[in-house]
C-alpha cells in the first residue's frame, strides 16, 4: 500500500531540510511512519493477513535503523522528529 503522491509530497515539505531534500532522515522517518500507521490500520481490520505483517515488521526494523543513525549523529536533531511524529522510546 504506496502512499499517494499527495500524501507523501505534504510530509516531504513538512520534514525536509532544504528545498531538493527527499532522502534525509526525518524525510525518510516520516514517510515510514506514515505507512507504518497505514498499515496498522490495515492489519486491524485484517488480523490474519500475516504477509502485510511481515512487512510491517520490516519497516519498523527499517524505521528503527533510520533513528539509530540520527541519534547517533545529532541527537537535537532526533529528539525534535520523535518529538514531532509521536514516536516512543
Amino acid at each position: 500500500m504506496p502512499l499517494k503522491p499527495e500524501a507523501k509530497q505534504a510530509i516531504m515539505a513538512e520534514f525536509k531540510l532544504h528545498e531538493s531534500d527527499t532522502g534525509s532522515p526525518e524525510v525518510q522517518v516520516a514517510l515510514l511512519t506514515q505507512r507504518i500507521k497505514d498499515i496498522t490500520e490495515h492489519l486491524k481490520e485484517h488480523p490474519k493477513d500475516f504477509s502485510t505483517r511481515r512487512g510491517l515488521l520490516k519497516l519498523i526494523g527499517q524505521r528503527r535503523r533510520l533513528l539509530d543513525y540520527l541519534k547517533k549523529k545529532d541527537i537535537t536533531r532526533y529528539r525534535n522528529l520523535i518529538k514531532t511524529l509521536g514516536i516512543r522510546k
